[in-house]
């Protein structure tokens, strides 16, 4: 692999909750396609583009940084979840999974940023 972002879990974590996103929001209303369907697919973009930004980083304080973009990214991508389950765009168990996907992935994100100090 090319890129030292390729080798960590949690770049491909953030990949796994991307796809799920975009699969999950490709179900939503015409109506919502430059709303909430761009948002949420623009902030999931977002989480694995910062991880893979900041792992090139000069530095590791720098890296948590970006690692920082990322998890605020998450809380964007759940945020937006919420809404469109209160909106009844998806069902319980899709909002479950995801929610999960989130959860865990901040999760390891804060780990990763904890590791770097």
């Amino acid at each position: 692999m090319a890129f030292k972002f390729e080798n960590l879990q949690v770049w491909q974590k953030a990949m796994d909750l991307n796809d799920l996103v975009f699969q999950i929001s490709s179900a939503f209303p015409q109506e919502e396609k430059f709303n909430l369907s761009s948002q949420i697919k623009r902030a999931a973009d977002s989480i694995a583009l910062n991880i893979a930004e900041g792992s090139t980083s000069q530095s590791n304080p720098e890296f948590a940084r970006f690692l920082g973009y990322a998890i605020r990214s998450v809380v964007e991508v759940v945020c937006a979840l919420f809404i469109a389950k209160r909106r009844n765009y998806l069902s319980d168990d899709q909002f479950q999974e995801a929610y999960s996907k989130s959860e865990e992935l901040v999760k390891m994100i804060q780990t990763l940023k904890q590791r770097l100090k």
